[in-house]
């Protein structure tokens, strides 16, 4: 008989190893020496030491699911209880129960990992769907178009919540793009609709245009003809591709009427060319207003300039679009001046513009303090993510800051 501190051989070959419930057969053995027959089970011994260290490691050091390392302890549990190596098994079970503790303890902190991100995506998407909801009134429909785009892809790029309050912000989110694509639809259709409107009555004026394009009646002609200009500048730009072309045709049919009544009156020659030394004259008065610096004087100085300019009649057709355009570029930078007036003192714009502001501003102090996090966190990545997403936002509120300032403020 044979033995050692946790097992032994009888005299028939029998192998015993101690627990401390007292002695558990652990098998029979007739091939060898008692001492071989231990050796043989200290090694199966030996053998779970080493599966459950290896376990051990795994649940430590790897992403072993709670459920595989369970099976796997379960399996090694069974492998000990059944008695076959000989060893101190209690040592084993203990460890078995501590790895039990250790997959639990584990289980709970990714179940409260999922927890706080899930707690953090709802938080992200509900703060996507706020935005969403304030664009969908917006009627900055380029800037605002493209920032709903862009929280699409975020919202993209956040796990999923539960299917109900997943399902919920989802239909929000929704509801405010489609509402402000509607908003935008409607605007840009009733755009359409004027400019429609707008070629309906220039192609109107166009024809009649055209018709007294041969007129020899001078007097009445010249005078419809400067009514319709009159109603052309009332009527509103058409579409892109129709407005040049119906310009051409309109102005082509004035200057046929012009030109020939020219021709008739050719004895008014050199009155045109005092006229022209006249508008050059009055070209160059009115082109002392510029840079503009005093809106309400400088149009009423214009005003004054443009009656005499009209009272002088025509000019040698050749001349006219030099000295024309002269006094145009002026018109042009005094209607630039009041539209800049008007944006300025119009309160609906600053208030617009301050909204995106804000907005922008708030987008900037949320990614700075969302990069202070990842930083804090460790998490780099992230927070090199966030600072070029920054960059874009800052550029965007420096434009806007920029636009601002138009308003004084």
């Amino acid at each position: 008989m044979s033995s050692d501190p946790w097992g032994r051989v009888d005299e028939t070959g029998t192998v015993y190893v101690r627990t401390a419930d007292g002695e558990q057969v652990v098998g029979s053995w007739q091939a060898g020496s008692p001492e071989e027959a231990l050796a043989y089970f200290e090694r199966k011994y030996e053998g779970l030491v080493v599966e459950i260290g290896l376990l051990e490691k795994r649940v430590k050091t790897t992403d072993l699911s709670a459920k595989d390392a369970q099976t796997a302890i379960e399996h090694l549990r069974e492998q000990v209880d059944a008695h076959h190596a000989v060893g101190d098994l209690g040592a084993l079970r203990t460890r078995l129960d501590k790895l039990v503790e250790s997959v639990e303890a584990r289980r709970e902190e990714r179940k409260a990992q999922r927890a706080k991100q899930s707690d953090e995506a709802r938080h992200s998407k509900e703060a996507l769907v706020a935005e969403a909801e304030e664009l969908a009134q917006s009627d900055q429909w380029r800037a605002a178009g493209e920032r709903l785009r862009a929280l699409v892809d975020t919202w993209k790029g956040l796990p999923r919540l539960d299917r109900k309050s997943d399902d919920e912000l989802w239909h929000r989110f929704s509801h405010a793009r489609s509402a402000f694509s509607k908003r935008r639809k409607a605007h840009f259709a009733q755009l359409d609709a004027q400019r429609e409107d707008a070629r309906k009555t220039k192609e109107r004026l166009v024809a009649e245009a055209e018709s007294l394009s041969g007129s020899a009646d001078w007097g009445p002609t010249a005078a419809r003809y400067r009514e319709l200009m009159s109603e052309w500048k009332a009527a509103g730009r058409a579409q892109r591709e129709h407005e040049d072309d119906l310009w051409n045709r309109f102005r082509g049919a004035q200057d046929i009427f012009f030109a020939a009544r020219s021709s008739v009156f050719a004895e008014r020659d050199a009155e045109q060319a005092e006229n022209l030394k006249l508008k050059e004259e009055l070209a160059g008065e009115a082109e002392k207003l510029l840079p503009i610096t005093d809106l309400k004087s400088a149009r009423a100085a214009f005003r004054s300039i443009n009656e005499r300019w009209e009272a002088i009649g025509h000019v040698p057709r050749d001349a006219r679009p030099k000295v024309e355009g002269r006094m145009h570029a002026v018109e042009r930078a005094l209607q630039d001046s009041e539209e800049a007036e008007w944006r300025r003192t119009n309160p609906e714009a600053r208030a617009r513009a301050e909204g995106l502001t804000g907005q922008l501003q708030a987008a900037v102090d949320k990614l700075k303090g969302q990069i202070e996090q990842a930083r804090a966190q460790g998490n780099n990545a992230r927070a090199d993510k966030l600072e070029r997403e920054l960059e874009g936002r800052q550029a965007l509120l420096d434009q806007a800051l920029k636009g601002l300032q138009e308003f004084g403020g």
